[in-house]
């Protein structure tokens, strides 16, 4: 287990992304304690005037005008963790559930959210101890921050609700308890600043983004495989053609295909057959993964802001003033969420396509739905048609969620950005992508075990023919296909099928 320094610097969501496949030690800067310890200071300072301070001695949302005496303080911030635990569903996995308490450490290590150290402490030792609460996926809007999933978070450190601890869900109480640690009493302001904030909504983000590179990589993969098992030509994706279009993603995509299809001898087999209009689905594959790139680089560019932003209010600033503001909405993030869920959506459809092409037939060398008996046999008819029934789906999700604002908090919130549903559906097209390129990998590949046998693939493909081969994927007869599918959607989604191409060539 390595070690995250926590600090005022701002770092990239690659860093952030082993989080989300297990435990990892965190630490907190000396600059960040002492903005922490600076910025609590200022607090109770304020505390000892007369100043009325948003939600520290008032009330919250459309309550701000009710004034809380200075006995109730406490209270003010236990209740408010309480009421606010209203999340529906099942549990966000442990790995967003972890990053989501990264992210709040980082927002307090900015130094503008008044809280005591202690508390920012005590999420570093649940980090180090992997206590990690039951949070329910659904209830947020991702305005006024992701509300109800953060105020599960607080209640486990608190030491309320359930946490999911050495490979066990326990009592909060317990786990801390185990753990020589003690709940936080909260105070004035910190109940506040917990619940405030983007966490949820950038967590989603980040492992959309680590799944998304992934599977744009794999994309190219099985595009490459498909155009040489369809018997289509290499030339179009020549790298020097794509540079007259001034996107860096085509270009990328272009080159991949490409090089992966250097020294095929499926390719050099039907070289003079004179066909260079090829399907919109093969040949424009650059086109198409390249914008789908492009808009994933801009999706980066935004997460990567939010998570090295303060997402808290009021803001604590170091010479006394208190500052009211809305860096709890994040309607940056469901934007670049909704459009990397667009993007990616069109991976999927253009490769339940290609899918399609080779149902057909093509020519005197592969038979309809690539059986080797057709008729007989159904070959990957059934598979194609489970393509489209994902594909479809992810049309439909891919709909936006931040242009679905409802009001709420009797009107005072009247404006929501709707990021943690851009990021959860996100999420749902990207596992349905996955599995059409499988769907896609699976296909093109017996293709070319069953009708092109004798002839090498291209060179960058070549490793990937082995690695398949190794998990029993090539085959030559009607067999139940859905064993296979995740076999390959598995090898996709832990890397390997990017690894092994990546022996021969470097995969963009």
């Amino acid at each position: 287990m390595g070690t995250q320094l926590i600090s005022q610097e701002s770092i990239s969501w690659q860093k952030l992304a082993p989080f989300l496949d297990g435990p990892i030690r965190v630490r907190l800067s000396p600059g960040a304690k002492k903005s922490i310890r600076e910025s609590n200071k200022i607090l109770k300072q304020i505390l000892k005037t007369e100043r009325k301070v948003y939600g520290v001695n008032t009330g919250f949302g459309k309550l701000g005008n009710v004034s809380i005496s200075v006995k109730d303080l406490k209270k003010l911030q236990l209740n408010l963790v309480r009421s606010h635990s209203c999340g529906i569903g099942k549990p966000l996995d442990l790995g967003v559930t972890r990053l989501m308490l990264v992210l709040k450490l980082m927002t307090y290590a900015k130094g503008y959210s008044g809280v005591r150290p202690k508390l920012a402490q005590l999420l570093v030792d649940m980090l180090n101890h992997d206590i990690l609460p039951i949070i329910p996926r659904k209830g947020s809007v991702g305005a006024s921050g992701d509300l109800a999933p953060l105020a599960h978070m607080a209640r486990g450190m608190i030491g309320e609700g359930d946490v999911h601890y050495q490979d066990r869900i326990v009592p909060a109480m317990i786990a801390l308890k185990e753990s020589n640690l003690n709940p936080i009493v909260l105070e004035a302001k910190e109940g506040l600043s917990l619940v405030n904030g983007t966490q949820v909504s950038v967590a989603l983000g980040i492992r959309a983004l680590a799944e998304s590179y992934i599977i744009l990589k794999t994309a190219d993969i099985t595009g490459a495989l498909t155009t040489e098992a369809s018997l289509s030509t290499r030339t179009v994706f020549n790298p020097k053609i794509h540079r007259l279009k001034k996107h860096k993603g085509q270009v990328q995509s272009a080159t991949n295909v490409y090089q992966m299809l250097v020294d095929s001898e499926i390719v050099k087999s039907h070289e003079d057959c004179g066909n260079i209009q090829d399907p919109y689905s093969i040949r424009c594959i650059p086109h198409v993964h390249g914008s789908s790139r492009e808009v994933y680089t801009n999706a980066e560019k935004i997460i990567d802001n939010e998570l090295n932003s303060v997402s808290d209010n009021p803001l604590i600033f170091p010479n006394g003033e208190v500052m009211n503001s809305g860096h709890f909405h994040a309607e940056p993030v469901a934007q670049a969420l909704d459009t990397l869920s667009i993007a990616m959506a069109e991976i999927g459809a253009i490769a339940e396509r290609r899918i399609n092409y080779i149902m057909k037939g093509i020519g005197d060398r592969i038979p309809m739905f690539a059986a080797v008996n057709p008729g007989l046999e159904s070959g990957f008819m059934i598979a194609q048609v489970a393509a489209a029934a994902l594909a479809s789906e992810n049309k439909t999700m891919a709909h936006p969620a931040s242009i679905d604002s409802i009001s709420t908090s009797a009107g005072q919130e009247d404006f929501v950005s709707m990021a943690p549903w851009a990021g959860r559906k996100c999420l749902r097209i990207l596992n349905n992508v996955r599995a059409i390129l499988a769907i896609e990998l699976l296909t093109a590949a017996n293709v070319n075990h069953r009708f092109h046998k004798k002839m090498s693939s291209g060179k960058g493909l070549v490793p990937m023919m082995n690695l398949l081969r190794r998990h029993h994927m090539l085959t030559t007869d009607d067999h139940p296909l859905a064993d296979d599918i995740e076999t390959i959607n598995d090898l996709i989604q832990s890397g390997k099928i990017v690894n092994s191409v990546s022996r021969r060539i470097n995969v963009l």
